[in-house]
């Protein structure tokens, strides 16, 4: 089995973009928005390539404030982009969404990071911030997700206990299903770069199971602590008089 992963040539990787380029023409063919797919594909080559030179500099550093940094950036990040698809104003609900997020999957980072991993130094930045991506965006993810459908029932007049359960229970729908498909119908994005780089399959079985507990615990704990946090936000019927 190789030891290293094989590096792809610029004139290669273009070829990546053949299909890219038929679903634009496509869109624009249909008429349903073609510019915004162009903006879309331009807009992931810059994130990409300035994330690339990002995350070199930051592991070249090896400086453990510049990761906890990097860390507080994408908690307050994903604090906001939550929050995206819910009526309330933002503002009402960040520093809820901040906690859910940051005690869920912070706490999951640092048992994933220092229990499982034991990582040496402790902020070691090729794993660290690769793992803290996964884990707050899964549960950004998924507050969204509960946020929008808490919200939908309690505009059909469910009680928020009925519409609490329901959001959960939407929340972990992406997550539970990945779950039950992995291994049979995908092997998903950390497995198989471990696989393309030369690692046995055993091991990076291993790393999958670890990932695959970390994003289920993430959207699961972050999502409860979210609803419970905001219950007053999202109730806001007054309570029955006798």
């Amino acid at each position: 089995m190789k030891e290293t992963i094989q590096t792809i040539p610029v004139a290669n990787l273009l070829l990546a973009f053949i299909p890219v380029l038929v679903v634009i023409a496509i869109v624009w063919k249909w008429r349903i928005g073609h510019k915004n797919s162009i903006y879309a594909v331009f807009r992931m080559l810059l994130q990409l390539m300035l994330v690339g030179y990002l995350l070199t500099f930051i592991f070249n550093a090896g400086r453990s404030w510049i990761v906890l940094a990097v860390l507080s950036v994408m908690l307050l990040s994903a604090s906001w982009i939550a929050l995206r698809t819910i009526k309330i104003s933002r503002k009402e609900l960040y520093l809820k969404c901040f906690g859910a997020i940051t005690m869920g999957g912070g706490l999951i980072l640092i048992l994933i990071t220092q229990g499982v991993l034991q990582l040496d130094p402790w902020y070691l930045p090729s794993y660290t911030i690769p793992l803290a991506g996964m884990i707050f965006a899964n549960a950004m993810n998924s507050i969204s997700l509960a946020g929008e459908r808490l919200q939908a029932e309690l505009d059909r007049n469910e009680s928020f206990g009925q519409a609490k359960i329901v959001a959960l229970q939407a929340a972990l729908i992406p997550i539970t299903n990945s779950l039950f498909a992995v291994g049979l119908v995908s092997l998903p994005g950390m497995m198989t770069g471990q696989i393309l780089s030369g690692v046995s399959p055993f091991i990076a079985a291993r790393y999958q199971i670890m990932v695959m507990c970390m994003m289920f615990g993430s959207a699961g704990i972050s999502t409860a602590l979210f609803l419970i946090f905001t219950r007053n936000d999202f109730d806001k019927r007054p309570e029955p008089t006798f």
